[in-house]
């Protein structure tokens, strides 16, 4: 298992040997070393935590393996970018990007009321239940907050590994906004 702690920094395009643009995602690596592992006897799963330093600010994340792949690192061993390689698809994870409180049609994509002959149904809500049971059954769309909500992308590739600058190119978009962090994982 692959893993790494990452800051999104921007998108861009490069070409391809054949002459196609590809869209690629930049991510700076952050600094990521092996803290301690956690034991399925004692938690009931397998994982390691490792300590990331973003700038001054430093935290613990854990990463949950099958197997135990780590059991001969010790604390303080660095992890790099170097363990992806050319064409690894990987799974990223981050916060998408917040929309602020949000109307129906924007949030769920529902069809606007008609706009003639008086009627004052334009872009609100309409009918949210039945005369039956008498309130709103849970998990009717409605307006409210959009984004800013945890966002897994699959089968990622990583399309180029710059050890000497500590970047990586990613092919297609990732969540979030330019500097927050992202997860990568890949099997």
């Amino acid at each position: 298992m692959k893993f790494f702690f990452g800051k999104k920094l921007n998108m861009t395009q490069i070409f391809t040997e054949e002459g196609e643009a590809l869209a690629v995602t930049i991510v700076k690596t952050l600094p990521v070393e092996f803290y301690d592992r956690v034991l399925e006897e004692k938690r009931g799963y397998s994982a390691i935590m490792c300590k990331v330093t973003n700038g001054k600010k430093e935290r613990l994340v854990e990463f949950r393996s099958d197997k135990d792949d780590f059991s001969e690192m010790k604390k303080g061993d660095k992890f790099d970018e170097s363990q992806f390689i050319v064409g690894d698809k990987v799974t990223i994870t981050g916060i998408s990007k917040g929309k602020g409180f949000s109307g129906t049609i924007k949030r769920y994509g529902f069809a606007q009321g008609p706009k003639t002959h008086g009627s004052n149904q334009q872009r609100r809500l309409g009918s949210i239940g039945a005369a039956y049971p008498q309130h709103v059954l849970k998990g009717q769309k409605m307006p409210g907050r959009m984004g800013n909500s945890q966002i897994t992308i699959k089968n990622l590739k990583v399309v180029d590994v710059d050890n000497k600058n500590h970047f990586l190119l990613i092919s297609g978009a990732i969540p979030g906004n330019n500097g927050s962090q992202v997860k990568i994982v890949s099997k």
